[in-house]
């Protein structure tokens, strides 16, 4: 009986521990996944910090350059701090960024505060 237990108890959490994983995307395919929260791999291809905007924002855009993008990582001036200087140091690197995908103005984007958002 105990062993039948188990076999149920790890069947069940196994079930859960992936139905709550967020999924892993490609550039190109989180523009369907708008509103979820997903991991998105690529390459960096362009990068840049935008010092006189607003809220100095940093764009990573990954597989192609602004504008051509399918997908952009953000990192707002009071988070940039905690990341260093990420338009020198990730571009042309393959990096993973995780949290909701958002769309700002028809692309999609996963706004980064913290660095264990993201994995080289």
């Amino acid at each position: 009986m105990n062993a039948a237990r188990a076999v149920v108890t790890s069947t069940i959490f196994c079930l859960w521990a992936f139905s709550t994983g967020a999924a892993t995307l490609a550039p190109g395919d989180a523009v369907s996944h708008v509103g979820e929260s997903a991991t998105v791999c690529g390459v960096v291809a362009s990068a840049k910090f935008a010092v006189n905007s607003r809220s100095q924002p940093t764009f990573l855009d990954f597989d192609r350059a602004y504008p051509d993008a399918p997908f952009a990582a953000v990192i707002f001036g009071s988070d940039r701090a905690k990341f260093g200087t990420p338009e020198a140091t990730l571009r042309g690197r393959r990096i993973c960024v995780a949290g909701q995908i958002r769309d700002y103005r028809g692309q999609p984007e996963i706004i980064l505060s913290d660095p264990s958002q993201l994995t080289q």
